[in-house]
């Protein structure tokens, strides 16, 4: 069996190839980048992060998102073996909440294991190497190897580079119509319920497994590590999480490492959290996962404060907009990469937070939720066009622009003066000869509860004090930028006018 999986790894055959995808889904990703002082970025390493979405004849649904460090090798291998312990006939509508947390718990252990078998060879080739090298070349450059020396030197690290890396994962089953969250890591799960007034109830149903949680820290220093210096080193051989898949320096060589040397036994470990059973009988909404990566990009730009509650409502938003879920995933990957790369070439407070982000990936699963009616989007009903409003969140020292979308009837004609009244509604856009609708697309607010959202219009009233003063002649100074939205209103419809003329203010 270690030998299949050793092929199956070096192919490119899954084991999950015949399983359906869900089509209840969408993923959208954006590589990892690091910002010049131009403002310009580039990526620094290939995509490492990895999802599933998968289903089986028996009404299991499975999604999960992992988060890979130095290389993609081990988010691919878990995601694929993870599926194949789990969707194979292994779980069934008879099996009780127990019975799923068992089986779960079984399968992420079977993972680990089998990750490991198939890089067993390489370590004991690694060890052989490092053994005989190391008495014989101490203190000796590599340039005064001898030959033979030398090819075992690169050798070693051709394998060093084959075993390296790691992943963390949060998983997501669903059977019989209730929710499980398997989590090992710092990914984060959000379940989003919307209630018949509008608002979103978020819930966040993952814990971090990381050095600012406590629950951790005591399972550490329960192994006899000073949780007190990993907590101020802020990370664990490079990494923040304490639980993860992979990554055989901590688990085999854990000694070895300052901070963990006086562990009785492997302090970091791939035993999921699991948390579990939601209901979704009745609930209508949607549920989220993400990697670290997302997570923290929009932690860096805005703080942690309001992070959950502003992913659903940029997701909220482009499922009004949109009829395809992979678009919607995608977009709001794009909005959240937008807005770090505004933060950080703004040169506000933030900024220097935000000089780089790591892989980006987030899954869309709705439940009972719909999407924008194809006959009313924007494309067939209205052209979007974007509006910059300056907000600053009383919560937060960030300051940021809220972007808007005006929804243009596609067969009116906008002049001066007439039909440019607007309201801020939640609902789908409308079509034909109608005002065009304010569409709330991305959010600083403030929330009625730390677990709710809305988009009814109280980003608005809560300038306060920050709201502009009149001037002497009693008018208030323009402070929503419309520029954008009349040179591309002007060059959708070829008249070839600006904001200096014709279109615009006068």
């Amino acid at each position: 069996m270690a030998a299949h999986r050793r092929n199956l790894m070096q192919s490119h055959q899954s084991w999950t190839d015949d399983l359906p995808l869900c089509q209840m889904c969408g993923v959208g990703t954006a590589p990892n980048c690091v910002y010049g002082p131009d403002g310009k970025g580039t990526q620094s390493h290939p995509y490492e992060d990895g999802h599933l979405r998968f289903r089986d004849e028996n009404g299991c649904f499975l999604y999960g998102v992992f988060n890979g460090y130095d290389g993609s090798r081990v988010a691919n291998f878990v995601s694929q073996c993870l599926t194949a312990e789990l969707l194979l006939g292994q779980l069934n509508s008879i099996h009780t909440e127990s019975d799923v947390r068992k089986i779960l718990t079984q399968a992420f252990d079977v993972v680990e294991k089998s990750y490991f078998e198939t890089i067993d060879d390489a370590l004991a080739e690694k060890a052989h190497l490092s053994n005989y090298l190391l008495p014989h070349n101490e203190n000796v450059s590599f340039h005064q190897l001898s030959p033979q020396s030398q090819k075992m030197q690169e050798r070693l690290k051709e394998l060093e580079q084959e075993v390296s890396g790691g992943a963390t994962a949060v998983v997501a089953l669903i059977l019989n119509n209730k929710l499980y969250i398997a989590n090992v890591g710092t990914n984060r799960a959000l379940l989003c319920k919307s209630s018949s007034d509008g608002q979103n109830q978020v819930l966040q149903i993952s814990r971090p497994h990381g050095i600012d949680n406590e629950d951790e820290l005591q399972r550490l220093a329960a192994l006899g590590v000073d949780s007190a210096r990993v907590k101020q080193a802020g990370q664990i051989a490079g990494q923040s999480s304490t639980r993860r898949f992979g990554d055989y320096r901590v688990k085999f060589n854990y000694n070895e490492i300052d901070l963990l040397s006086a562990a009785k036994s492997r302090p970091v470990i791939a035993e999921p959290e699991i948390c579990g059973s939601q209901c979704l009988d009745d609930v209508s909404g949607f549920l989220l996962l993400m990697s670290e990566g997302l997570v923290n990009a929009l932690e860096s730009a805005h703080g942690p404060e309001q992070v959950n509650q502003e992913i659903v409502a940029m997701v909220a938003a482009e499922l009004a907009q949109q009829t395809n879920l992979e678009a919607v995933a995608q977009s709001v990957v794009e909005r959240i990469r937008r807005l770090h790369h505004d933060v950080y070439v703004s040169g506000r407070q933030r900024a220097s937070l935000c000089s780089r982000h790591e892989d980006m990936t987030i899954l869309i699963r709705t439940l009972n939720y719909s999407l924008a009616d194809a006959a009313l989007t924007p494309t067939q009903g209205g052209r979007i066009y974007p509006v910059s409003v300056p907000y600053s969140n009383s919560q937060s020292t960030s300051k940021t622009s809220v972007t808007l979308s005006l929804v243009m009837p596609s067969q009116s004609t906008l002049t001066n003066g007439t039909n440019t009244a607007s309201t801020l509604e939640e609902g789908t856009p409308t079509p034909g000869n109608q005002s065009p609708t304010a569409t709330l697309q991305s959010t600083n607010t403030q929330t009625q509860s730390s677990s709710s959202s809305s988009g009814d219009g109280s980003l608005f009233r809560q300038r306060g004090s920050q709201a502009a003063q009149p001037d002497e002649t009693g008018r208030v100074p323009p402070y929503v930028d419309f520029s954008q939205f009349y040179r591309l209103w002007g060059s959708d419809h070829g008249d070839g006018q600006s904001t200096q003329g014709g279109l615009g203010p006068q």
